[in-house]
This record gives C-alpha cells, structure tokens and sequence, in this order.
C-alpha cells in the first residue's frame, strides 16, 4: 500500500463541520432554537485572511460555532455578505449533497417540535429501523432553512 499524501501531516481529531447559509439568524433559529445547539460566538469577518484561506471572494462573512449537546462536536454556520444568488435546487441523494445527524433522547417529542416550529420532516413520522446494527432505534430526516439535511436518530433501547 503506498503512503497517504498526508502522511507527515495525518489527521489527529475531528475540530468541526461547516454549513453555508443564506441568512445566518435564520438558520440560528433552526439550529439553536429548534435543536438546541449552543452559540459559542457569533462574529464578522473582515479580515483578508479569511477569505485567502475558503478561496472566496466576498465583502464579509458572518460565522458562528455551535456546540452540540453532550459532544465537543462544533458546527460553523457561514453566511456570506453580499450573499450569493441562490443555486438551483438539488434532490438529497445528488452528488456533493450531504447532513448532519444528531442523537435524540426522544425521536417522537423531537419530530414534533419541528413540525411546531414549522418545519417539515421527509416521512410522515419518525421511522422504525428494523434491520442491521441500529434495529430498533428511531429516526427521521429534516431540512433546515437552506435545505440541508438534518437527521434526528433516536438510539435503540
């Protein structure tokens, strides 16, 4: 087997995954409101750094880093200003497409706190996995503002 070309330089650890959204209170209201994910800071950047190091070209950009409950897992929400017009719309299983997962303590109370809050999961009710290694737990899918896929699992009992 040939050497990784990050060999000298391997991954060590999981620090964070980034989501770009196009109205970032928006999506603070989903991914904070509705799920319950902590706002460790909230800031704009100016600065010319950040834009040498996502290759973009921008005004500013405004981010924020949420902790998930009971992980030292971080999601970065990026809004960029002036913001882009919006891409046409992609179906969930199109290439370069991708969610996230979170755990739930209860898939029920959590799919029905979604749908209060406005949102509509993909299948009528939280669903009964019944094969493989996770039978018996519960999970349903969800798009956030922009559409991303958000999966709510509820682990086996």
């Amino acid at each position: 087997m040939s050497a990784s070309p990050v060999a000298d330089g391997h991954v060590v650890g999981f620090f964070h995954g980034g989501i770009n959204v196009a109205d970032l209170d928006r999506s603070l209201g989903f991914y904070r409101d509705v799920l319950g994910l902590d706002v460790l800071w909230d800031r704009v950047f100016t600065e010319p750094y950040i834009f040498e190091i996502i290759g973009q070209r921008a005004e500013q950009v405004r981010a924020a880093y949420l902790r998930v409950p009971g992980s030292e897992a971080v999601l970065e929400l990026l809004e960029y200003r002036p913001s882009p017009p919006p891409a046409p719309w992609r179906a969930p299983m199109d290439g370069g497409r991708g969610h996230l997962c979170f755990y739930v303590a209860d898939s029920r109370a959590a799919y029905d706190a979604v749908v209060a809050a406005g949102f509509t999961p993909r299948s009528p009710a939280p669903v009964p996995i019944v094969v493989g290694p996770n039978a018996g737990a519960l999970n349903f899918y969800v798009d956030d503002p922009d559409g991303y896929g958000v999966e709510l699992f509820q682990r086996r009992r």
